[in-house]
């Protein structure tokens, strides 16, 4: 029995979700294309599809290490053992595969029963800490709820989930994991822009991990049919399996369990947000349906990562009329959501005051958070005082006057010498790395930000008698590499020519974020001019 081999078999696996919540009856409606509507249940059999020649691009050792799977590549058969169990040809698990019934409101609008479409899991497993995490495969085939679609996804999109939820991980972004990206050695019909254009793409598959996939949308779809049934088991399995302490809590307070439950999802939700925030992060399809229990990010569809700072910016094609799921508007969002969600919670409370109080839970955390990550990049302990709100949110407006790389702005501001003997258009020069067309930069603005810098300085001196305190510090908070959009195409790019040299060195890079990483200072450099409008690089649609 080889390693790879033995790993596999000594997995423990969990059962509770699929005895614990309702099963659709109809066995049989997997890889069929038919929209019908799965009622009374939680989830449906579902099956992998047959990949034609599955192939390993890549896989995150450390995520498989917490899985207490030690995923060896040392010698081509282990690698084609992997391919075949994630590309979902080899059973995993001694479990029956499923896909799970969901709705949601996307864009404002209430859509119905959605559901994985494209993604099942194969099954929960126990872990080396005792808890479970849920293995799915996103793209392997038909479900119950693909309705006309086959599905499956294509490598360009798989290679962007695959990196960003990994990079989001070690940004220390609450996030779903990745484990494996295969490619099946089939092709893949597309139209990336919804321009009437299809073409045929290589297919690919990744295996994403997570306590549990269960999103608002799951609560929702039993409440909008008013099942009350189904969504009392599937409430009451949740707090079980996933929120053990909150009756506990619920008996201290005096509150009902699922009130209690919702402020932890409301206090998840806005530190996720807030985090999403710091680090100049868009999500861009911010549905109900695209939001997590846990507050984790989860499905990377077409997301993307602020370069010249602005918060009407929203990396999604389809959302750019409204740019309702733009940057700044995310924190508003989640709140919406919430207030959604605490709709479909309602029946089983029964009065909606505890469930409003719940809400404000949101946003005290979230002001609260997000106040101190601000404080976090500035250097500073807190923003108590009026002048360091005022010098926060003027760093924010010097960043909108012209195109200022966020990312490289925050980074190089603990560059900023704090002598007194230092002349102010020194102090300012770290900065000028993040201007995209300085040439465009007016006096004013350069006055401005000189201006600034003198009273940030000034600032900083009286809270940070050891400087390397105040650098390091900072440093931990301001990434020096995020996933820029155009460096994650470059990688697909090499990807399709057959060559994943690029995911694996970007995957390794995003591995230390905050670390200088000497000799991978390019990583690093804001958006080329040739990426500005290049498709994938800016903005992208909800295609898979």
């Amino acid at each position: 029995m080889s390693p790879i081999t033995e790993a596999f078999s000594r997995l423990s696996w969990c059962t509770a979700f699929t005895d614990g919540l309702p099963l659709d009856p109809d066995a049989e409606n997997h890889g069929v294309a038919r929209n019908r509507q799965v009622l009374g249940a939680v989830y449906s059999p579902a099956r992998p599809e047959t990949a034609p020649n599955p192939e390993l691009l890549a896989s995150s050792a450390d995520l498989a290490a917490e899985l207490g799977l030690n995923l060896s590549l040392d010698s081509p058969s282990d690698i084609h053992l992997i391919a075949q169990v994630f590309s979902g040809n080899t059973p995993l698990a001694p479990t029956v595969p499923y896909a799970t019934c969901y709705g949601g409101h996307q864009f404002g609008h209430w859509a119905g029963q959605l559901g994985d479409g494209r993604a099942m899991t194969l099954g929960h497993l126990r872990v080396p800490d005792g808890s479970t995490r849920e293995i799915q495969l996103k793209g392997a085939g038909r479900t119950p709820y693909s309705r006309t679609a086959d599905g499956k996804a294509v490598l360009r999109s798989s290679v962007r989930e695959f990196l960003c939820s990994e990079a989001m991980h070690h940004l220390g972004v609450p996030t779903t994991r990745a484990l494996t990206l295969v490619t099946t050695g089939e092709s893949v019909v597309r139209d990336p822009f919804y321009d009437g254009h299809p073409r045929y793409e290589p297919g690919a598959i990744v295996c994403r991990v997570a306590p549990s996939f269960l999103r608002f949308g799951h609560y929702q779809i039993h409440a909008a049919r008013e099942d009350g049934n189904t969504l009392q088991t599937l409430v009451d399995f949740t707090l079980q399996n996933y929120f053990p302490t909150v009756h506990q809590h619920a008996r201290d307070r005096g509150l009902h369990p699922v009130v209690v439950w919702f402020e932890e999802v409301c206090r998840s939700t806005a530190i996720m947000v807030a985090h999403w925030m710091r680090v100049g992060f868009v999500h861009g399809v911010m549905n109900t349906d695209n939001m997590s229990i846990h507050g984790l990010t989860i499905d990377y569809g077409p997301y993307g990562w602020l370069e010249g700072y602005d918060p009407n910016w929203t990396p999604n094609t389809t959302d750019l009329p409204g740019r309702r799921y733009s940057f700044g508007r995310q924190p508003a969002v989640a709140g919406w959501n919430l207030q959604r969600f605490a709709q479909a919670l309602y029946p089983r409370v029964g009065k909606s005051e505890p469930l409003d109080a719940a809400l404000q839970v949101y946003a005290d955390t979230f002001d609260r958070e997000h106040r101190n990550m601000v404080a976090a990049k500035l250097g500073f302990p807190n923003l108590d005082t009026d002048e360091d709100v005022e010098l926060a949110r003027e760093a924010f407006e010097i960043l909108g006057d012209v195109e200022t790389d966020m990312t490289l702005f925050f980074r190089h501001l603990a560059d900023v010498p704090l002598q007194e003997n230092v002349p102010v258009s020194n102090r300012v020069a770290p900065l000028e790395v993040s201007f995209y067309e300085p040439q465009h930069r007016t006096d004013d603005n350069r006055a401005r930000l000189q201006r600034w810098v003198t009273r940030y300085t000034s600032r900083c001196k009286g809270l940070h008698p050891d400087e390397t305190t105040r650098v390091q510090g900072m440093n931990a908070t301001n990434p020096k590499y995020v996933l820029r959009n155009y460096l994650v195409q470059q990688a697909i790019d090499l990807a399709e020519q057959g060559d994943a040299s690029g995911i694996h060195e970007l995957l390794d890079v995003m591995r230390h974020p905050y670390d200088e990483q000497p000799g991978r200072e390019g990583f690093a450099k804001k958006r080329p001019e040739w990426a500005r409008n290049k498709p994938g690089c800016s903005t992208l649609s909800c295609s898979s």
